[in-house]
């Protein structure tokens, strides 16, 4: 099962896998590691991202502090790369798609102030907007592990 991951991630999904073979040789010097046939590179970026067969995930989520006297950092870590994980799986199915219908989707409602501000006063989850719903369920179905859920992070 992972040499087709890997081969379908350098075909079907290639542009978003040249986009993360970018951005892991320039954190080739960080901690990476195997999951499920992605190559996951540690880094100390507040955020994660998934780039075809490239997962970054943070060393230091930037709400961990919100959550450090209920959840421990190693279960929220794991959780990110569950979600993570989910978002190579879109990369699978939608190809050379993703990037139009998950990735610039994703990236902003993660990062546009006004968004932002708008699941904070409706104390909304960032993973209820659909990409990262369901990123969230493949995750999980493929993994079999579970993650974060709805947590309101923001």
């Amino acid at each position: 099962m992972k040499p087709l991951y890997v081969l379908v991630q350098c075909t079907w999904g290639m542009l978003q896998t040249i986009l993360g073979l970018c951005v892991y040789l320039f954190h080739r010097n960080d901690p990476h590691f195997h999951y499920h046939g992605a190559i996951v590179t540690q880094w100390e970026h507040p955020s994660s991202v998934s780039l075809g067969l490239f997962v970054f995930v943070t060393s230091k989520p930037y709400f961990a502090k919100k959550f450090e006297s209920t959840i421990p950092l190693s279960e929220l870590s794991r959780g990110l790369l569950v979600h993570e994980y989910g978002h190579t799986i879109q990369s699978l199915i939608l190809g050379p798609l993703y990037l139009i219908a998950i990735g610039i989707p994703s990236t902003l409602w993660g990062f546009s102030p006004q968004l932002a501000r708008k699941r904070k006063a409706q104390q909304q989850s960032y993973f209820s907007f659909f990409t990262e719903r369901w990123a969230n369920a493949l995750g999980e179905f493929i993994t079999k592990e579970i993650l974060l859920g709805q947590l309101v992070i923001d």
